[in-house]
């Protein structure tokens, strides 16, 4: 019989760190084994700040998982997260070195290689570079070139980088941890791979990951990533907002935000008149207006979708994607939020929710982590699928993400 794969996910995140440990066997569907939350000290908007900070979270919840199951977890598939990773599109182009003109894989690696050769701010890395398509002698639309034959040998792909002093911090709190990186995968691109089916990255789609402290989206047509980003805000803003208009402790503020927030969506924002509010567990009521709060949630929510509405003008695809708009992340559970979503992007627009883990269907939050461990499971498979439909192993990109690591 053959051994289950085991694979980790570490969804480093603004608010919570989160592991999940999962196993596949042959056949059957993905089993959570075991999953830890933290709540995150040493990150800011998804960045790593503090990573001595980070790296003794991670040890706390290694050590929870060693206590529980009796695992020792020695690699991870760890996500990047902030505003300041960026993709461009850019070209690759070289000569098929056969003397039979016949493309091997050292060709694809040499002509990926060469897409990747743009020029950049000093502080600026590169790593990953996802391919569309290849072009053989000028003929276009080739997803899989190794055993065609042709002179010239074109990659048009999407360039994928970030601030290099981040992914250094990030590196360094993980391998601190005495954890081997397998693959580094930025979040919306994980969130993707837990809740967007085959059909939406085909028809066009993008995915919303609102997280605390970051908005990442990922844009897909004809089953291809043709943009990533990440906007430097996200439901922690709701939060702030709330406590300065109202006037109360952030840990009130957030309270109110899901207990509160959650009332108005069914219906009950409309009086402006104020009145006695408790909250759960709560001994004190408080005074409040109903559409004030609704007003304070749903002004920063519109924000953050002008901010996607950019995003998808850049790449001209305002109102253009069939398949709609995808929320998902912590704040899928905002009020209202797909109905807001709806008007101010014009787009249909869903809950997605993680997909392929047993046991860990329903809940928005945990998309990243869950989307870690599949595209780890996808690369141990023997024919892994890659975004694009291409196959790639992680050995290439672990050596880049190291070298952040190195002096």
């Amino acid at each position: 019989m053959a051994k289950p794969s085991l694979v980790t996910g570490l969804d480093i995140g603004t608010s919570s760190i989160k592991i999940l440990l999962a196993q596949k066997e042959s056949g059957s569907a993905p089993q959570a084994v075991f999953l830890t939350k933290e709540s995150s000290s040493g990150i800011r908007r998804g960045v790593v700040v503090g990573t001595e900070e980070v790296t003794n979270l991670l040890n706390n919840s290694l050590s929870k998982i060693k206590e529980e199951t009796g695992l020792k977890i020695n690699s991870v598939f760890v996500n990047v997260d902030g505003s300041h990773i960026f993709s461009l599109p850019s070209r690759g182009t070289i000569a098929v070195s056969r003397a039979d003109q016949k493309i091997s894989e050292e060709d694809i690696s040499r002509v990926l290689q060469a897409a990747q050769t743009i020029s950049l701010a000093s502080n600026k890395e590169i790593f990953d570079a996802i391919p569309r398509e290849f072009i053989i002698d000028g003929e276009k639309g080739i997803k899989e070139a190794v055993g065609l034959q042709g002179v010239r040998l074109e990659a048009e792909v999407l360039v994928l980088g970030g601030f290099a002093p981040y992914l250094k911090n990030l590196s360094q709190a993980v391998l601190n941890s005495d954890l081997q990186i397998s693959d580094i995968i930025p979040s919306p691109i994980a969130a993707a791979r837990a809740v967007l089916t085959p059909r939406q990255k085909e028809l066009g789609v993008a995915v919303l990951d609102i997280g605390a402290g970051t908005t990442g989206m990922a844009v897909f047509e004809e089953g291809d990533l043709i943009h990533l980003a990440v906007l430097p805000m996200g439901s922690a803003n709701i939060t702030n907002d709330i406590a300065i208009g109202l006037k109360v402790d952030v840990e009130v503020a957030e309270r109110i935000k899901i207990e509160f927030g959650s009332y108005l969506a069914k219906g009950g924002a409309g009086s402006r008149a104020k009145e006695k509010i408790k909250l759960a567990d709560d001994e004190e009521s408080l005074v409040l207006s109903r559409r004030a709060i609704n007003e304070i949630i749903e002004d920063r929510t519109c924000e953050i979708f002008e901010e996607v509405q950019k995003e998808l003008r850049s790449v001209s695809k305002e109102k253009l994607l069939p398949a709609g708009i995808v929320i998902t992340g912590g704040g899928a559970k905002l009020p209202r939020i797909t109905e807001l979503a709806k008007r101010e992007l014009k787009l249909p627009c869903k809950i997605g929710k993680p997909r392929g883990i047993s046991d860990l269907e329903e809940d928005p939050s945990l998309s990243t982590v869950c989307g870690l461990v599949l595209q780890g499971l996808d690369s141990q498979g023997e024919n892994p699928p890659m975004l694009g439909g291409f196959k790639k192993g992680v050995s290439d990109k672990a050596k880049r993400i190291f070298r952040f690591f190195l002096p």
